[in-house]
């Protein structure tokens, strides 16, 4: 019984016991890298373009292709000459091109809607090919959770000055996933981290939160980081545009990081960690945890 709830608490891997992707016989692997996209080119050159070239330099023996799930940036890129893939079309391509296995590894921050999209997306083309498996969020298990604390508290946290708040701002959801924000939030102070804090532009904790904390802790100055794999839209007018402005003019003295979390190297290093374990074992789903305790406990 343990064993279950630490599973299902994230203290233990969420990976099977199947065997690797194998390239003998004939088969061929690729992973599918997939983006929310950005129309901006600095951002997407420092993180969507550096992680696909650093999985594409991990991974040579297999092919690495890219897709975007915002139509609206594919739509505008498009506009511009710049083409780019939804998730479908990427598996159609490497369906065509023989592939029979395929790893797909989002860069997803949270285990959001869409995340689960692409599962669905991703399972209705299984009938084109032997293996399709999906790699884990950035922030899915409360390991995940601990070790981001600990990159961003390094990069951010170097002033003492209990009157400097950090504030690591995510995109937020309305599904229950939203609650892994608050989870990261707690985390930050018990790891000795107390002037970090987390919100979200469209989920909880919001601004007016954030707010609260930062009168009652008395807090002077303000630093402002997007929780985002790419500082584009939200970013810079939701957190530099809007955010920033209105903590000014609460007295608050403000300044923005204009840095995707897709720039940091060891944040690109944990979606490879995840890509890797994947290669190996396949991510277990929910049902599948649960039919193993059924098994284990008749």
């Amino acid at each position: 019984m343990k064993k279950f709830f630490l599973l299902l608490l994230g203290l233990s891997p969420i990976w099977g016991v199947t065997q690797a992707f194998s390239q003998t016989d004939g088969e061929k692997s690729a992973i599918l890298m997939v983006h929310f996209g950005t129309t901006y080119d600095d951002t997407r050159a420092k993180t969507i373009d550096a992680i696909n070239q650093k999985v594409a330099s991990e991974f040579p023996d297999r092919k690495v292709l890219e897709a975007y799930t915002s139509r609206i940036v594919i739509k505008r890129l498009k506009a511009r000459g710049i083409e780019k893939l939804t998730p479908q079309e990427a598996l159609l391509k490497l369906a065509a091109e023989g592939y029979t296995q395929v790893f797909v590894q989002a860069t997803h921050v949270i285990d959001g809607i869409e995340a689960e999209t692409l599962r669905n997306e991703a399972e209705m083309m299984l009938p084109f090919f032997k293996d399709i498996r999906i790699g884990h969020p950035l922030l899915y298990s409360l390991e995940d959770c601990e070790k981001v604390t600990e990159i961003l508290a390094h990069r951010h946290a170097s002033s003492p000055d209990k009157r400097h708040a950090i504030v690591l701002v995510g995109h937020g959801t309305h599904t229950p996933a939203n609650a892994i924000y608050a989870q990261l939030d707690y985390l930050f102070h018990v790891q000795g981290y107390p002037n970090i804090h987390v919100a979200t532009v469209e989920g909880f904790p919001s601004l007016d939160h954030i707010q609260t904390k930062l009168k009652t802790e008395k807090t002077r100055q303000v630093t402002l980081v997007p929780l985002m794999f790419v500082a584009g839209d939200h970013a810079r007018n939701d957190l530099e545009g809007e955010w920033q402005p209105q903590l000014e003019a609460e007295g608050y003295q403000v300044t923005f990081v204009r840095e995707g979390l897709g720039e940091i190297p060891e944040i690109q290093a944990l979606y490879i960690d995840h890509i890797r374990q994947g290669l190996k074992e396949r991510p277990l789903r929910a049902p599948e945890i649960k039919a193993a305790f059924l098994r284990e406990n008749p």
